[in-house]
């Protein structure tokens, strides 16, 4: 198991993928801040090459593509995803997502109205059903670091320790059932959004009064 959560953790994003994302950003700033019609048009046209260079390579259709990676207006940054660790008797908080069958902490992403706190809190209701409050912070991941496949745009995951406050879990569309794990007994893990090793990395946090957020 541990050879398995190494592998996840530094295995990274191939490098078409890399040169594929790096293109769109540079042609997105263009498209932002150019003065110039002609020049607009160049970088609306590395925006495409982008775009055909992922469709090409992933197996997705154009349309696919277009609109997970040339929808964006503005300077582009990377999306923000919390991730909340609950404790209880030594055990750790895991949903089941109702799609996959897989389990993952409670969590998903920042609405644009919420700050990262909120929206931590909100998660939880939303597919746990307890009442949380926020304690502390755990880790800042660069999900194509540590998460499995490859995204081709960049997301921050934000894991949020917190305290149980109330609450019990109750029937959504997004998860079917909630249970608490121990470090050495976690069921298969939804790898897309968080690790085995990531988890066990919530799992130190609350075990250390100390502890000093990780980032990448």
């Amino acid at each position: 198991m541990k050879e398995e959560d190494d592998l996840v953790r530094v295995a990274l994003p191939p490098r078409w993928l890399e040169w594929a994302v790096e293109i769109q950003f540079l042609a997105q700033a263009g498209i932002t801040y150019t003065k110039d019609s002609y020049d607009l048009e160049r970088f609306e046209r590395l925006r495409d090459i982008a775009a055909e260079i992922m469709s090409a390579r992933s197996g997705l259709d154009m349309d696919t593509v277009r609109g997970l990676f040339c929808n964006e207006t503005g300077f582009q940054t990377p999306k923000m995803d919390t991730r909340a660790a609950i404790f209880r008797d030594g055990n750790i908080l895991l949903v089941r997502e109702t799609e996959s069958g897989l389990w993952s902490l409670p969590g998903g992403w920042v609405d644009v109205n919420r700050s990262v706190r909120e929206n931590t809190a909100k998660e939880v209701w939303e597919e746990a059903g307890l009442e949380v409050e926020p304690v502390r912070l755990i880790a800042l991941h660069d999900r194509n670091r540590h998460n499995p496949p490859p995204y081709a745009y960049g997301v921050c995951k934000i894991f949020v320790l917190c305290e149980e406050r109330g609450g019990s879990f109750r029937s959504n569309v997004e998860t079917s059932e909630s249970r608490w794990f121990g470090r050495e007994e976690l069921p298969p893990m939804a790898l897309e959004k968080n690790t085995p090793e990531q988890v066990r990395l919530c799992f130190d946090a609350a075990a250390d009064p100390l502890w000093n957020p990780v980032f990448d």
